[in-house]
């Protein structure tokens, strides 16, 4: 997907601007929805209220996410449309460093975008891409946003959901799966019922995850000591505080 855009770098909304090009992209290349566009919208103006920055509390959460997905039995990265257009490479490369799966997973699911996504991960490393069986469901949803392959998020402990829609993240939940969720909004109920709420900008989240996961990696006690100190409930108090209390100067 093209990255070309008229803009200098040197403007002050230079990432910003780059980031709606990419979902517009997605779209035209019939990976993201239209609805993706909304959403990334919303996203962007909590991460305004953030300072556009990586919060303390949220790299301890990207910490602990890494910890989580190194000591799963099966982890899974799910990755819907606004995930695959803003950061593919990056998903891919995540799942490497992990040993995690990924899979497509949608709230607006057809098979021509789960077919187009899976492809455009394929373009950037991905060599097994899960989604596309669909032969197991998440309990308590309806219709084709509880599809799921039975022996990629039916059977993980661990999964990383960014972007998440509420009730689907709280029907995770409730099969008993570790759930790391990347939300800049942390009064979201996607946020509010994961083990590891990750209030972050996804750009900045996935390499963070990455960068953790390299440094954690054959190292089972301080994945142990990253799980154990993190609260998530502190978290959430503490990304609500700065966009609360932030100095937009």
């Amino acid at each position: 997907m093209s990255e070309d855009v008229d803009l200098p770098e040197s403007h002050p909304r230079y990432e910003s601007l780059l980031t709606r090009h990419r979902i517009e992209a997605g779209v035209d290349r019939g990976i993201t929805s239209r609805q993706g566009l909304i959403a990334q919208g919303r996203g962007e103006a909590f991460d305004y209220l953030l300072g556009e920055r990586t919060i303390d509390s949220a790299d301890d959460a990207e910490r602990a996410a890494a910890a989580h997905l190194l000591s799963a039995d099966h982890a899974v990265v799910s990755v819907n449309g606004n995930a695959a257009a803003l950061v593919p490479g990056e998903l891919v490369e995540l799942a490497e460093v992990t040993g995690a799966d990924l899979e497509v997973n949608l709230f607006n699911r057809t098979e021509e975008r789960i077919e187009a996504i899976a492809e455009y991960l394929r373009e950037h490393g991905a060599t097994d891409v899960k989604g596309l069986t669909a032969d197991g469901r998440i309990p308590g949803l309806d219709h084709e946003r509880a599809k799921v392959d039975a022996d990629g998020i039916g059977a993980a402990d661990v999964v990383l959901v960014p972007l998440e829609d509420g009730d689907r993240a709280e029907a995770l939940g409730e099969m008993g799966k570790t759930e790391l969720v990347i939300d800049l909004n942390p009064r979201s109920r996607s946020a509010e019922v994961a083990t590891v709420p990750i209030i972050d900008n996804i750009i900045r989240a996935i390499p963070n995850i990455t960068e953790h996961a390299r440094d954690l990696r054959g190292d089972p006690d301080a994945q142990q000591d990253a799980i154990d100190t993190f609260d998530a409930d502190s978290a959430l108090t503490a990304a609500e505080r700065t966009i609360r209390e932030g100095d937009l100067e």
